[in-house]
């Protein structure tokens, strides 16, 4: 991030550049600090500054203030760095996306960088080269809320060409907003994988004491090296202390909150597994790979929506959004509003698949139950079971993008396919740990 205005100017005139120690003088006196990069939250008329304690002050500057340049920092270029030898160790091949994990520190300045290189990949965490023969590459850099469908089939393939050049396991740093949705669409379009592909994130950047990023990595690596799994997992703390690193099915997980190092909980299925002390042990439901050829089902589409209901929610909300299929995650057993079933009737008419999720997350999907229920099964609605929104939303894009027709795509819709639903919802799912 560069700085304007005002800032800018000063930064300019005084010949600076972030790294460099400058002393700032304004009418409430003088500080001394490194320069560091301008932020993008930051305004124009304030210079942020790295204090000798380690923290950050943002300075106020204006037409009277004066910026002198105290010392210039060491340049250092990006130097590249051969990877290590594999010394026989398995072999896991990292795929870069972005996110909060995928960055490594400039201690010059304290910024947190992307890593847009193989090897700054890698080496954002050295330690990985001691479990495993680490194989980066940067498969594209996009913000987490930023991921589209076309990014989960470019990484789709890459997985595939990954196992295809012999990888024993896969890991996908990845940002958390958007890190369940990556991970059920690539368990849908991923089938019969001959070893464990990993997505793995970070609540906390490298630059915090209380960073998850190392640790994670380190899990999620571990995990892909030496599990015998052969399914999509997501790899995050277990608790909010560096106790442990839980395994969780890439279908059944979801972010439970928004900044907590233990966001990640599974849902209605207990955690594959954990990594603890150096040692990854699996649940008895983990799927170990099944020997079948490795097939890459990436088709998609993308006409789909996923609304929630809502007791004000009218017809034209549901007809706005709907394309070629809809989920509808609506209220305790999968209800919405009794006067929205016209409007599911007229849908279904037209070849458009509703499926209704829950909002309550755990537990399942039951149109029998209740009389909305059953109208809503009678204008041709489907039951998500207990399929979570997101994972029902990725899997009917799947599901439709792969099917000859709609009727073909109800089918694979209600199949179980990566351990996404299950006939009854065990009670040892709820809970998350």
């Amino acid at each position: 991030m560069t700085y304007r205005g005002l800032a800018e100017k000063l930064i300019r005139d005084a010949g600076a550049e972030a790294g460099d120690t400058v002393r700032v003088r304004s009418a409430k006196g003088d500080v001394e600090g490194v320069l560091m990069p301008h932020h993008d939250f930051s305004g124009e008329d304030i210079v942020t500054l790295k204090m000798r304690s380690g923290y950050n002050v943002g300075l106020h500057v204006d037409a009277k203030s004066e910026l002198d340049l105290v010392q210039r920092a060491a340049r250092r270029d990006r130097v590249a760095r051969d990877l290590p030898p594999s010394r026989g160790l398995p072999k896991v091949t990292l795929l870069g996306t972005g996110g909060t994990i995928a960055s490594y520190v400039d201690y010059r300045t304290g910024a947190v960088h992307p890593a847009t290189t193989a090897e700054e990949l890698a080496f954002a965490v050295p330690e990985v080269f001691q479990l495993a023969d680490v194989q980066p590459r940067v498969v594209f850099q996009v913000f987490s809320e930023d991921m589209a469908p076309e990014n989960w089939q470019v990484l789709a393939r890459e997985v595939y060409r990954a196992f295809q050049e012999g990888a024993r396991g896969v890991v996908v740093p990845h940002g958390t907003d958007t890190m369940q949705y990556t991970a059920a669409m690539l368990g849908f379009m991923l089938q019969g994988l001959p070893g464990p592909c990993v997505v793995v994130g970070a609540q906390r950047s490298s630059d915090r004491p209380s960073s998850d990023a190392a640790m994670n990595l380190q899990g999620a690596v571990q995990a892909a090296a030496q599990a015998h799994l052969g399914e999509v997992a997501v790899a995050m703390h277990g608790t909010t202390s560096d106790e442990d690193v839980v395994l969780h099915r890439g279908t059944r997980v979801r972010k439970m909150h928004t900044s907590r190092r233990d966001a990640f909980q599974s849902v209605n299925c207990p955690p594959l597994g954990r990594v603890h002390e150096g040692r990854v042990t699996l649940a008895p439901h983990a799927r170990p790979p099944t020997g079948h050829a490795l097939q890459l089902l990436d088709k998609f589409e993308e006409d789909v929506a996923l609304v929630w209901s809502y007791p004000g929610m009218r017809p034209e909300h549901i007809e706005r959004a709907a394309g070629k299929g809809i989920v509808i995650a609506g209220s305790g057993l999968g209800h919405i509003p009794n006067r929205l079933v016209p409007t599911v009737r007229k849908l279904t008419k037209k070849g458009v698949v509703v499926a209704l999720a829950s909002h309550c997350l755990n537990g399942r999907v039951n149109l029998h139950v209740y009389s909305t229920g059953r109208d809503l099964l009678q204008a041709g609605a489907i039951a998500a079971h207990d399929m979570l929104p997101e994972v029902a939303y990725c899997k009917l894009m799947w599901a439709l993008g792969n099917a000859k027709d709609a009727e073909r795509a109800v089918e694979m819709f209600q199949k179980p396919v990566a351990g996404e639903l299950d006939e009854r919802t065990p009670v040892e799912g709820f809970g998350g740990r």
